[in-house]
Protein backbone atom coordinates (compact mmCIF):
# COMPACT_ATOMS: atom_id res chain seq x y z
CA UNK A 1 0.00 0.00 0.00
CA UNK A 2 1.51 3.14 -0.89
CA UNK A 3 1.25 6.30 0.81
CA UNK A 4 -0.17 8.02 -2.24
CA UNK A 5 -2.89 6.20 -2.22
CA UNK A 6 -3.85 5.64 1.01
CA UNK A 7 -3.98 9.24 2.21
CA UNK A 8 -5.71 11.82 0.63
CA UNK A 9 -3.72 15.13 -0.98
CA UNK A 10 -4.67 16.94 1.41
CA UNK A 11 -3.15 15.20 4.02
CA UNK A 12 0.13 14.46 2.28
CA UNK A 13 0.10 18.12 1.74
CA UNK A 14 0.31 18.44 6.04
CA UNK A 15 2.83 16.17 6.48
CA UNK A 16 4.72 17.87 3.85
CA UNK A 17 4.87 20.52 5.64
CA UNK A 18 5.64 18.73 8.91
CA UNK A 19 8.55 16.97 7.42
CA UNK A 20 10.24 20.92 6.23
CA UNK A 21 10.29 21.41 9.71
CA UNK A 22 13.38 19.29 9.94
CA UNK A 23 16.94 19.15 7.56
CA UNK A 24 17.16 16.98 4.83
CA UNK A 25 17.07 13.51 6.12
CA UNK A 26 16.10 13.61 8.96
CA UNK A 27 11.79 13.18 7.60
CA UNK A 28 11.53 10.69 10.91
CA UNK A 29 11.42 13.27 13.00
CA UNK A 30 8.30 13.87 11.87
CA UNK A 31 6.43 10.68 12.96
CA UNK A 32 4.66 12.17 15.77
CA UNK A 33 3.15 15.08 13.79
CA UNK A 34 2.58 12.56 11.24
CA UNK A 35 0.53 10.51 13.68
CA UNK A 36 -1.55 13.34 15.14
CA UNK A 37 -2.67 14.30 11.67
CA UNK A 38 -3.83 10.76 11.19
CA UNK A 39 -5.75 10.42 14.48
CA UNK A 40 -7.11 13.85 13.91
CA UNK A 41 -8.52 12.95 10.53
CA UNK A 42 -9.34 9.25 11.44
CA UNK A 43 -10.09 9.28 15.11
CA UNK A 44 -7.47 6.01 15.74
CA UNK A 45 -3.83 5.24 13.84
CA UNK A 46 -4.70 1.90 12.24
CA UNK A 47 -1.77 -0.72 11.47
CA UNK A 48 -2.62 0.50 7.52
CA UNK A 49 -1.69 3.89 8.48
CA UNK A 50 1.36 2.74 10.23
CA UNK A 51 2.25 1.35 7.22
CA UNK A 52 1.70 3.89 5.22
CA UNK A 53 3.68 6.84 7.58
CA UNK A 54 6.50 4.80 7.40
CA UNK A 55 6.78 4.45 3.65
CA UNK A 56 6.04 7.84 3.54
CA UNK A 57 8.91 9.05 5.94
CA UNK A 58 11.25 6.73 4.45
CA UNK A 59 11.42 4.47 7.88
CA UNK A 60 10.70 0.95 9.35
CA UNK A 61 7.29 0.08 10.04
CA UNK A 62 8.65 -1.35 13.40
CA UNK A 63 9.98 2.20 14.73
CA UNK A 64 6.21 3.86 13.26
CA UNK A 65 4.26 1.23 15.72
CA UNK A 66 6.85 1.69 18.85
CA UNK A 67 5.72 5.14 18.90
CA UNK A 68 1.82 4.47 18.33
CA UNK A 69 2.19 2.16 21.25
CA UNK A 70 4.76 4.33 23.15
CA UNK A 71 2.25 7.58 23.43
CA UNK A 72 -0.98 6.56 25.18
CA UNK A 73 -2.14 9.82 23.04
CA UNK A 74 -2.57 7.74 19.97
CA UNK A 75 -5.54 5.52 19.72
CA UNK A 76 -5.09 2.20 17.92
CA UNK A 77 -8.40 0.93 17.78
CA UNK A 78 -11.69 3.28 16.86
CA UNK A 79 -12.76 4.72 20.45
CA UNK A 80 -16.00 6.50 21.48
CA UNK A 81 -16.38 10.52 20.52
CA UNK A 82 -15.00 11.26 23.81
CA UNK A 83 -12.38 9.59 25.36
CA UNK A 84 -12.05 10.02 29.15
CA UNK A 85 -8.73 8.70 30.59
CA UNK A 86 -8.84 8.97 34.54
CA UNK A 87 -5.01 8.87 35.92
CA UNK A 88 -4.77 5.82 38.36
CA UNK A 89 -1.02 6.12 39.09
CA UNK A 90 -0.57 6.11 42.98
CA UNK A 91 -0.77 9.48 44.22
CA UNK A 92 -4.10 10.04 42.57
CA UNK A 93 -5.01 6.05 43.77
CA UNK A 94 -4.32 7.87 47.10
CA UNK A 95 -7.00 10.29 46.62
CA UNK A 96 -9.61 8.34 44.99
CA UNK A 97 -8.29 7.80 41.29
CA UNK A 98 -9.37 4.25 40.68
CA UNK A 99 -12.95 4.73 42.76
CA UNK A 100 -13.36 7.33 40.43
CA UNK A 101 -12.72 5.06 37.01
CA UNK A 102 -14.92 2.54 38.51
CA UNK A 103 -17.79 5.10 38.99
CA UNK A 104 -17.61 6.62 35.52
CA UNK A 105 -17.46 2.78 34.54
CA UNK A 106 -20.31 1.50 36.32
CA UNK A 107 -22.12 4.81 35.54
CA UNK A 108 -21.75 3.90 31.84
CA UNK A 109 -21.89 0.23 31.83
CA UNK A 110 -18.45 -0.41 30.97
CA UNK A 111 -15.58 -1.82 31.50
CA UNK A 112 -12.58 -0.28 31.77
CA UNK A 113 -11.39 0.61 27.88
CA UNK A 114 -14.62 -0.23 26.97
CA UNK A 115 -16.82 2.19 24.95
CA UNK A 116 -21.16 2.73 25.61
CA UNK A 117 -23.00 0.92 23.47
CA UNK A 118 -23.84 4.76 21.55
CA UNK A 119 -20.15 4.62 20.75
CA UNK A 120 -20.47 7.88 22.49
CA UNK A 121 -17.55 7.48 25.14
CA UNK A 122 -14.80 5.50 25.76
CA UNK A 123 -13.11 4.98 29.64
CA UNK A 124 -9.60 4.35 30.02
CA UNK A 125 -6.86 4.48 32.38
CA UNK A 126 -4.14 6.26 32.42
CA UNK A 127 -0.37 7.34 33.50
CA UNK A 128 0.25 10.41 35.31
CA UNK A 129 -1.25 13.40 34.15
CA UNK A 130 1.43 15.65 36.60
CA UNK A 131 -1.37 17.09 38.32
CA UNK A 132 -1.27 15.17 41.67
CA UNK A 133 -2.43 17.53 43.86
CA UNK A 134 -5.59 17.92 41.60
CA UNK A 135 -6.93 14.82 42.39
CA UNK A 136 -8.96 12.10 41.02
CA UNK A 137 -7.75 13.85 37.65
CA UNK A 138 -8.77 13.25 33.99
CA UNK A 139 -7.81 14.25 30.15
CA UNK A 140 -11.26 14.61 27.93
CA UNK A 141 -10.29 13.66 24.23
CA UNK A 142 -6.56 14.04 25.25
CA UNK A 143 -7.03 18.04 25.43
CA UNK A 144 -8.66 19.00 28.37
CA UNK A 145 -7.44 18.19 32.25
CA UNK A 146 -10.33 18.46 34.68
CA UNK A 147 -9.23 17.93 38.17
CA UNK A 148 -10.98 16.93 41.88
CA UNK A 149 -13.32 14.79 40.18
CA UNK A 150 -15.44 14.00 42.37
CA UNK A 151 -18.72 11.53 41.61
CA UNK A 152 -20.86 14.26 41.23
CA UNK A 153 -18.45 16.07 38.99
CA UNK A 154 -18.11 12.87 37.08
CA UNK A 155 -21.91 12.35 36.46
CA UNK A 156 -22.24 16.26 35.41
CA UNK A 157 -19.15 15.84 32.80
CA UNK A 158 -21.21 12.20 31.80
CA UNK A 159 -24.40 14.72 31.27
CA UNK A 160 -22.98 16.98 29.51
CA UNK A 161 -21.00 14.88 27.16
CA UNK A 162 -24.16 13.03 26.46
CA UNK A 163 -26.25 15.69 25.79
CA UNK A 164 -24.00 17.30 23.73
CA UNK A 165 -24.14 14.31 21.75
Amino acid sequence: MSSQSFFAPATLERFAREVAKYPAGQQQSAVMACLSIVQQEQGYVSREAELAIAEYLNMPVIAVHEVTTFYNMYNQRKLGKYKLNVCTNLPCQLRNGQGALEHLCQKLGVEEGGTTADGLITVQKCECLGACADAPVMLVNDRQMLSFMSNERLDELVDTLKAQG
